[in-house]
């Protein structure tokens, strides 16, 4: 078999001290935190779209990498050459997991009846890799927003043929996904939205999207699929307002429509500063809603106000996101690397660099928010915050055992309310420091 990547050896761990581009210095997958291997901590997945298709155009330029993989595009030959050159990055870097858009596998077809037989072509040669080496299906999706017949969108088209081929795609996805062994089903809503309320009915597009999640679900369950569905939240980009704008509207929009009992979220921390929140705000409020599922790992650029889907590189943020991910037992799903190279990053070392990147700045963020959690002033500082709650009046309203008329009487005998204390913040970011540098 041809091998694509003959220059680059198999990436092991060296250590923090390593100068080896091809080694990582801080994912040592059989290392033990907090009772667990890193690489049950941290499921990396290779994100097919990026790694696999992207040649590194932007809206000013061509293509600058070459991912033909020595075969024509546009043909079958060059989808199972993709195939040939994923399974062997995988390997190489020791990743356990694939993404995919039905388009990104293969040469979308004129029909989808041609773009089926595709399908089930690919889906063959990929579970053949996939027996031969170990690797596993993260999760599926259908691209539902890049072909024209998309641009008003698929479950909120105001074409009913339109909404029709996005559930056949959808189904064909989920076939696929079952037939992978996809641990999840990702909706990403690109094109659900609108660009002015002059021409739209939200209410009428909002309902729409949700029967189709729910056919979705009622199929996937029937052939077998027993994952999550998720939604990927992103507030704008292409389409000016989107549905899912982030966490919060997204889980409001589940539980309006009965969904919330199959769905989670995929959250993606570039499209949560997107939406004006922190990554670990996102987390968070998925976790506490018991919807954390997945994680797009990447981060934006906060100088530009677009999704630039740049290689994790900062360890503070990876330190806050392990801590909440940590915090709330673990995630169901696993970590998307949904980042590229940069345009001028043309190699297939690059690629390779990137991914070593964005998988050592996750695993030293697991290992210091770890250690956050072992120290134990944060959790101490938030336990003391909230203790007048542990007794009293304040246990009694924990335990909705009050009213408001006594309260307002508590409130009269009281007088003035002593001050609730100083939130300690530039402390706690001190802790933080002091856990991340020490």
């Amino acid at each position: 078999m041809k091998e694509y990547f003959n220059t680059i050896p198999h990436v092991k761990y060296e250590g923090p001290k390593s100068k080896n581009p091809m080694a990582f210095k801080y994912y040592d997958a059989e290392k033990v935190i907090l009772g667990k291997p890193m690489k049950e901590h941290l499921p990396f997945a290779m994100a097919w779209w990026h790694n696999l298709c992207a040649e590194g155009t932007d809206m000013f330029g061509s293509g600058t990498t070459d991912k033909s993989f020595d075969a024509e595009k546009g043909t079958m030959e060059h989808a199972k050459a993709k195939v040939d050159a994923g399974f062997e990055f995988m390997v190489k870097l020791g990743i356990s997991y694939f993404c995919f858009h039905d388009v990104d596998l293969i040469p979308e077809g004129d029909t989808i009846a041609e773009s089926n037989k595709r399908l089930d072509e690919i889906g063959d040669y990929i579970k053949e890799k996939m027996d031969a080496t170990g690797i596993k299906c993260l999760w599926g999706t259908a691209n539902m927003f890049s072909n024209p017949r998309f641009m008003n969108g698929a479950g909120s088209t105001n074409s009913a043929d339109v909404y029709c081929y996005a559930a056949a795609q959808i189904k064909k996805a989920l076939d696929l996904t079952v037939k992978l062994g996809g641990r999840g089903y990702v909706f990403w809503g690109g094109r659900e939205g609108y660009e002015t309320l002059l021409n739209t009915d939200v209410k009428f597009e909002q309902e729409n999207i949700a029967n189709l999640m729910h056919m979705a679900v009622e199929y996937g369950r029937s052939i077998g699929f027993e994952g999550d569905f998720l939604i990927e939240p992103k507030p704008k980009e292409p389409m000016k307002h989107q549905y899912d704008f982030d966490a919060s509207t997204a889980i409001g929009f589940l539980r309006q429509y009965g969904l919330d009992k199959d769905f989670k979220m995929n959250i993606e921390a570039n499209h949560a500063t997107l939406a004006g929140h922190t990554f670990q705000h996102e987390l968070r409020i998925s976790a506490i809603n018991g919807m954390l599922g997945s994680i797009d790992a990447n981060q934006g650029d906060m100088l530009l106000g677009w999704d630039t889907d740049e290689f994790p590189f900062d360890v503070y943020e990876a330190t806050l996101c392990m801590y909440e991910v940590l915090k709330a037992g673990g995630i169901t799903g696993g970590f998307n690397f949904d980042s590229k190279t940069r345009r001028p990053s043309n190699s297939y070392e690059d690629m390779f660099n990137g991914y070593i990147l964005g998988m050592d700045t996750f695993a030293l963020g697991l290992i210091k928010a770890a250690a956050l959690i072992e120290d134990g002033r944060l959790d101490e500082f938030v336990s003391d915050k909230y203790k007048s709650f542990n007794e009293g009046i304040g246990k009694k309203i924990r335990e909705k055992k009050t009213s408001l008329a006594e309260l307002a009487a508590y409130a009269e005998e009281m007088g003035a309310p002593e001050s609730p204390g100083s939130g300690k913040q530039e402390y706690l970011e001190g802790v933080v420091n002091n856990v991340l540098f020490s």
